[in-house]
């Protein structure tokens, strides 16, 4: 299972990374993490997405990031209120800087690193207001279609 490629250690790291963008957002942030991609990458993390709910928050501001390890792919998906303010071009970005970590073999950081700049986005478009809530669980999520 794709847990084992994470230490609880490397796991809180993200999820640290992902209570600390949400602080200043309403946004939400999920990672979803598997071994196998059963098809492309941003269709399967658009599976994932539903999967994990994150279409239901409020101001339509969710964001996954999804990855397959072994088969080396990963895509990020944003809800239609953050899609259509930051469009592809930023998402690329955010792959382009993960990408720069993975191939050192620094998953979490390239993570960690992307968290952060989502974050970044999402609290300039969604700021967080005393009656926001915290949606979503912001723990990472790990396995495959059936237990997405």
């Amino acid at each position: 299972m794709a847990k084992q490629y994470f230490s609880k250690a490397e796991q809180d790291q993200i999820v640290a990374a992902i209570k600390m963008a949400e602080m200043a957002t309403s946004g939400e942030i999920r990672v979803h993490i598997e071994e196998r991609c059963p098809n492309e990458p941003l269709e399967r993390a658009k599976e994932v997405f539903y999967q994990l709910e994150m279409d239901q928050t409020k101001l339509q501001n969710g964001v996954v990031i999804y990855l397959a390890l072994l088969d080396k792919k990963f895509a990020i998906i944003g809800d239609k209120g953050i899609h259509t303010i930051v469009h592809d071009a930023f998402w690329q970005a955010e792959k382009d800087l993960m990408l720069s970590y993975f191939v050192q073999g620094k998953f979490t950081e390239g993570l960690v690193q992307a968290i952060a700049k989502i974050g970044e986005k999402l609290k300039a478009n969604f700021p967080y207001h005393a009656t926001d809530t915290n949606e979503l669980s912001n723990e990472v999520s790990f396995g495959g279609k059936e237990n997405a």
